[in-house]
């Protein structure tokens, strides 16, 4: 298998990425339901509490796990889409470029925000 084929992921089987989308479909849940949860228990929050909550590792950690879930789930979900739906390769590999960059560039900006609160 060469490298090429090793990164884009044409070389494996769809049960790996099957399995990805229910892990981080879970991740998401998780701190979807943990987050309404905050806000409803909390209906006065103000930014000293909100910024409070981000201050614990912890939360950082979950929302650092929920953002690396989100771009993992939206890029198997993009691949797969546009595999299925893009023929030309030109088309699909643009897009598909475009689609990498813009995760590793929300992956990057979210982390500073992260953890530079």
């Amino acid at each position: 298998m060469d490298m090429v084929t090793s990164i884009t992921s044409f070389g494996r089987s769809g049960l790996y990425d099957w399995m990805m989308q229910r892990v981080t479909a879970i991740v998401l849940l998780a701190y979807t339901v943990f987050m309404i949860g905050y806000l409803l228990f909390n209906p006065d929050l103000d930014y000293n509490q909100w910024a409070g909550l981000f201050q614990c590792t912890s939360m950082r950690i979950f929302t650092l796990l929920a953002l690396l879930s989100m771009v993992a789930h939206a890029w198997i979900g993009l691949w797969s889409v546009s595999t299925d739906y893009i023929k030309p390769t030109g088309a699909r590999f643009v897009f598909q470029s475009v689609c990498g960059l813009l995760a590793f560039i929300y992956v990057v900006w979210g982390v500073q925000i992260l953890w530079s609160i």
